[in-house]
């Protein structure tokens, strides 16, 4: 019997590709493409006049700007400091450890409208916070600022889940081989530690990016809805349908739906070049006769 023919008689525990593949294209069709499909078609019962009217109205304009702005503003935020905090929760050990790693995982199980009014009843005029910071001119109730306090709430742990395994599998005696030839801490960060956290870093961002785009229930109790200011596009559908304005309710979330998926793609391909590239400079390293030092 020749090998490839024992390969494809090897029994499985999961049935064929065939059939698994089937079954992939049919529960994804079922839970995304279908409804996609209809949001998408029922869009095209309105002129495009009506389309064009409805989105670029300056109301709806202001909720695309925030919405995103906040979005961005919340994921880089998380970025950053969720980085830093998945890095200290993993390397070092410290009384409360176990209770600060369980606490990330709190925006995951809190309801998001139980989260929208602590932070609002945190950051109002008589809040805990607020009654501090609203006497040095800072509005976060009420306010764009609000909104960028809950997108970065509930964007946290996407970033931290997502680094920590990361940083456990991570090699130290890199860090210990580049200490020994001579290179700072920042050059240490820099060119050994960043490189090897930098696919699973812009992996976090995206998801906490796509999380914060489809934020409702935190954002609409800490934002107050001012009309043109601190409204979100979800808030608008929702109006929409409760005046049975279908159409004008799926023009806005398409066009939601079509910048978040160009946005989610151009930064699923800048993972994609910067993890060829980190792999190809990995490769070169290896190598390279010349690559001894750091």
């Amino acid at each position: 019997m020749s090998p490839l023919l024992g390969r494809i008689k090897t029994p499985s525990v999961i049935p064929g590709f065939g059939l698994t593949l089937g079954f992939t294209l049919l529960y994804l069709s079922l839970v995304v493409l279908i409804p996609l499909s209809a949001l998408i078609l029922k869009t095209t019962e309105l002129t495009w006049e009506q389309f064009w009217a409805t989105v670029t109205d300056p109301r709806t304009l202001a909720a695309y700007k925030l919405s995103f702005g906040a979005s961005l503003a919340g994921a880089l935020i998380n970025l950053v400091f969720g980085s830093l905090a998945a890095w200290v929760l993993v390397r070092y050990r410290f009384i409360g450890r176990r209770v600060l790693d369980a606490m990330v995982d709190l925006p995951f199980a809190l309801p998001t409208a139980v989260a929208g009014i602590a932070l609002t009843t945190l950051y109002t005029e008589n809040g805990w916070l607020g009654r501090y910071l609203e006497p040095l001119g800072i509005r976060v109730a009420f306010a764009p600022l609000g909104v960028v306090v809950a997108l970065t709430f509930i964007g946290l742990p996407f970033v931290v889940r997502t680094l920590q395994p990361v940083i456990e599998d991570l090699d130290r005696e890199l860090e210990e081989a580049a200490a020994s030839l001579g290179a700072r801490r920042i050059t240490t960060l820099r060119r050994v530690i960043l490189p090897e956290l930098w696919p699973a870093m812009l992996t976090g961002f995206t998801l906490a990016l796509a999380r914060a785009l489809g934020e409702y229930g935190s954002v609409v109790f800490i934002s107050g809805n001012i009309v043109g200011e601190t409204e979100i596009p979800p808030l608008l559908i929702i109006m929409k349908l409760e005046e049975y304005d279908v159409g004008s309710a799926t023009a806005i979330a398409v066009v939601m739906l079509l910048a978040s998926f160009l946005l989610l793609l151009m930064i699923n391909l800048l993972q994609w070049w910067s993890a060829r590239r980190h792999v190809a400079a990995r490769i070169t390293l290896r190598v390279s006769p010349s690559a001894g030092g750091v």
